[in-house]
């Protein structure tokens, strides 16, 4: 299950909004610690949260090499064909350092608050099918008519180009959902807390016999893992252990790990990513 992917790690720090300049400088020191990727959760009902793209346009400002991207961005409350202008304006200000997360939805209370559309979960993965064909449209990798029922694109003018071809990653549990990701999408992020041990082999297969389905080769979907848990130079080698049989044996090679703690985003560049890469560099041969 080792698609052999280039192994990255990065921070998920909360967009909270009681020390903006906290979460800012969090970010700042995920790039210090030797970090490749920094993202925020998306949920603009959250009082106290700062708006996500808001938020990632400031640190994309503040930051020079890193990557950004939102884990996930909230479909619902954000136009596909907004965001993927959004997206790609900011990746080419930044020369190519934005990632695209995406997620169907949750919280639809909240998100009708706000003016959102409550969507039953057939309709959720129609509607992300839909605007995963706007947004390619909208960067030219897709046509320039959609028809769909929740999200088109008719013959609306191409913007800015993105500096590169900008990652979709779904964030994926059920069946449907992960299909859609298998055939469409460039990445799965799930949190693999949510998933038993059979239950991830599962949905790793479902993705793979769903792109073989489509044409693609299952290594054209790179697996992206949240994982919670605490970090301390204690439980060094159990990170080491459980991020390494993650590469190995389920294939995932990014590994986005808690970002609220300066000393833990220290551990995670110099201690954690360095011994992951030499253990399964040695297993790769």
């Amino acid at each position: 299950m080792d698609y052999r992917h280039e192994l990255r790690f990065g921070s998920f720090i909360t967009p909270a909004n009681e020390d903006p300049q906290r979460t800012v400088d969090l970010a700042v020191e995920s790039e210090r610690a030797g970090l490749d990727l920094v993202t925020f959760q998306d949920h603009p009902y959250q009082r106290r949260f700062l708006d996500t793209w808001t938020l990632l346009s400031y640190v994309a400002a503040r930051t020079e090499r890193v990557s950004l991207a939102p884990n996930v961005a909230n479909l619902p409350l954000r136009p596909p064909a907004v965001l993927a202008r959004s997206a790609a304006a900011l990746d080419a200000l930044t020369g190519g350092r934005v990632e695209l997360g995406l997620g169907a939805g949750a919280f639809w209370d909240a998100i009708e608050a706000m003016g959102g559309r409550r969507l039953a979960p057939g309709q959720a993965v129609q509607a992300t099918r839909e605007a995963i064909g706007v947004i390619h449209s909208a960067w030219g990798r897709g046509p320039a008519r959609v028809e769909g029922e929740f999200y088109w694109a008719r013959g609306a003018k191409p913007g800015t180009q993105p500096a590169h071809d900008i990652g979709i990653w779904i964030g994926a549990y059920r069946p449907r959902m992960l299909e859609l990701t298998g055939t469409l999408a460039d990445g799965w992020l799930p949190s693999v807390g949510r998933l038993s041990a059979q239950e991830m082999t599962d949905a790793n297969a479902r993705l793979d016999d769903a792109a073989v389905a489509a044409g693609r080769n299952p290594a054209d979907v790179v697996r992206i893992a949240n994982i919670s848990g605490p970090l301390s130079p204690q439980v060094v080698p159990e990170w080491v252990d459980r991020l390494t049989a993650l590469t190995l044996k389920e294939g995932f090679s990014t590994y986005i790990l808690d970002g609220d703690d300066p000393a833990g985003l220290q551990l995670i560049g110099q201690e954690i990513a360095p011994a992951v890469r030499e253990a399964v560099a040695a297993e790769r041969g």
